[in-house]
């Protein structure tokens, strides 16, 4: 902590000193005894790689030293970084300031604190990295479909910097060994793909003289015109990731018409076909779709550390041809989410590996956290253009979730780097969600409640409630009719009972429990048949014909209890109640079927 204590300091005191001393006083005690710098050209990024020898050739100790940008280069520049072993230490990042001098405002200055006393007549060795984009100019602009594409690279054959440089060399390896032309500044060599410009030696401080370099690159020049990375945080154990792309060719733009017959016969050397994303490896439930709808045409493999995703647009791209389409996949909270109590980290990338050597021109990230959020402090690993939050609205939500908008643009693969989100949230919050679903649906149950026992109607029609009331009432007189037809089959069961055992006791008390359920259901069905009457006159008629043929019945039924005792007692033979009973039956069944057309037809 002390250590990091003392580095700010430094940083305040070199600042101050910076403002204070003269902006265009570069620091004249130092040289740059070698210079080897390294230009990879081999594909649509201009990857520059630098190693400084540092001197101290004044009488006191130094602490920094400014770094400057070729000026042909300065808005093409996308990442800078310098590394240094600080001695007792392991080789490092070190810190970079940009500061601004009025008198060089064609060219951009960091600077870089050595984090130790660089002492007279030492050396301390540094490594610069620095990644361009779209700085090479395709040229011709226009080919045919089945050209090859060359292209045009303009800069500095000195190492451009404010310190003189006793010796440098400077290598430039190109995509292929086909140079159609190369500036030459002896000594300068060529070997196959490679050009080595130097050494040269005493070279002044900010000294630049033209490089100009045009070779065949078929590489894909594609960028990234505009992309929009959303991350919707849910603490039930989810992150939803979405990126919405827009896409060009940037390359040398198709001259004439397309031809598919000549595209499957001879190659386009210059053309994309697809290209391979590489999400995180919990990445589950990836699609990928454009306006049209899922593309197909496209292939998941899942790695130890990695999920590879190959990207096939419905059409080869070509020099000027655009796609549009988006991206999306889930991972697991737990690997990215961490939490103290209340408080919450978020932890991610603020871009993921789109394609080799991806160029992503303006990219706006948007984090969506849970409702309730508050206390919201975005922590980027380099400089962002954090923009006015939003609110997000979905499912449940009461006052919408916050979100957190930052910008950026000329990013490459160096800046796959992890944003740090600090959040507080209550999680009683958690609950809040459930409960509205609970709540929702408790009020519309009670809401259909209520609506069932209110009557909506102005006045009354006494007439259909007449008939709702006459419908209750047939339906019960069915209903004690059929329970009054299973008195019968009880009636039956006894008297065959009855003629088995030949107990005339328990006949007498079995008969005597029925008629008393008998006599039960005909009042009923009689009080039932008198208030149908009251709501319908009209079938008063067939109330009273059913009563009578229920008459008739029971008499029929005391008629074979009769003849069942007299069988019994001796005092019919059997020849004469077989056939009693068999015209008794009939009679029986006919009226039952009586019975059941006139209360059907009620």
């Amino acid at each position: 902590m002390s250590s990091l204590f003392l580095r700010l300091a430094t940083v305040v005191v070199l600042l101050f000193t910076f403002f204070t001393v003269g902006k265009s006083d570069f620091d004249s005690k130092l040289v740059f005894s070698e210079v080897s710098r390294k230009i990879d050209l081999s594909t649509q990024l201009a990857k520059v790689s630098t190693s400084l020898t540092i001197k101290n050739g004044g009488d006191s100790n130094t602490r920094y030293f400014y770094l400057s940008i070729e000026p042909s280069l300065v808005d093409k520049l996308s990442y800078v970084g310098v590394m240094g072993k600080i001695p007792d230490e392991d080789e490092s990042s070190l810190t970079l300031i940009e500061v601004d001098f009025k008198s060089y405002r064609e060219t951009k200055f960091f600077m870089v604190e050595l984090g130790f006393p660089l002492k007279p007549g030492e050396s301390f060795d540094v490594t610069v990295e620095e990644v361009f984009v779209h700085a090479m100019t395709p040229f011709p602009t226009k080919i045919t479909q089945s050209e090859k594409q060359y292209v045009l690279f303009s800069g500095n054959h000195y190492y451009y910097t404010p310190y003189t440089v006793k010796k440098q060399t400077t290598t430039v390896s190109l995509a292929t060994s086909s140079v159609e032309s190369y500036s030459k500044l002896k000594p300068t060599s060529l070997s196959d793909n490679a050009i080595t410009y130097g050494p040269y030696v005493d070279v002044g401080a900010l000294s630049a003289n033209p490089m100009r370099i045009h070779f065949e690159n078929n590489t894909p020049f594609l960028s990234v015109l505009g992309m929009t990375r959303t991350v919707e945080v849910s603490h039930w154990g989810n992150i939803a990731v979405e990126e919405t792309y827009h896409i060009k060719h940037v390359g040398a733009e198709l001259k004439g018409p397309f031809s598919r017959y000549d595209y499957q016969r001879t190659p386009a050397p210059a053309s994309i076909k697809s290209f391979k994303s590489v999400l995180p490896a919990a990445a589950s439930d990836v699609y990928y779709r454009d306006e049209i709808g899922n593309i197909s045409t496209s292939n998941l493999w899942t790695q130890e550390d990695s999920v590879e995703l190959e990207l096939r647009p419905r059409f080869p791209l070509f020099g000027g041809w655009q796609t549009r389409f988006y991206m999306g996949y889930n991972v697991p909270s737990y690997e990215y989410l961490y939490n103290l109590g209340s408080k919450y980290i978020l932890k991610m990338r603020v871009i993921d590996h789109i394609f080799d050597e991806f160029v992503v021109d303006h990219l706006t990230i948007k984090i969506i956290l849970p409702e309730g959020c508050r206390d919201i402090e975005l922590k980027s690993p380099f400089p962002m253009e954090e923009g006015k939050r939003e609110v997000h609205y979905t499912y449940l939500d009461t006052v919408g979730r916050p979100v957190i908008v930052a910008r950026k643009t000329n990013l490459v693969e160096q800046h796959i780097q992890d944003f740090e989100l600090h959040y507080s949230f209550n999680k009683f919050l958690l609950f809040q969600e459930p409960l509205l679903v609970f709540g929702a649906f408790y009020l519309l149950f009670m809401l259909v409640i209520i609506y069932m026992r209110m009557d909506f109607a102005i006045s009354k029609d006494e007439a259909n409630e007449s008939r709702m009331r006459a419908a209750c009432l047939t339906e019960e007189a069915q209903r004690l009719l059929d329970r009054q037809s299973g008195l019968y089959s009880v009636y039956s069961d006894a008297i065959l009972k009855f003629k088995s055992s030949k107990d005339a006791s328990a006949f007498a008390n079995a008969r005597k429990k029925l008629d008393g359920d008998y006599r039960s259901i005909s009042n009923q069905i009689s009080q039932v048949m008198t208030s149908l009457c009251k709501e319908q006159p009209g079938v008063s008629e067939k109330v009273t014909d059913l009563q009578r043929k229920e008459g008739e019945k029971k008499q029929l039924l005391d008629a074979a209890i009769s003849l069942a005792e007299k069988i019994v007692n001796g005092r019919l033979s059997k020849q004469g109640y077989v056939e009693s009973e068999s015209s008794n039956k009939a009679k029986r069944q006919k009226l039952s079927a009586e019975i059941e057309s006139l209360a059907a037809s009620l």
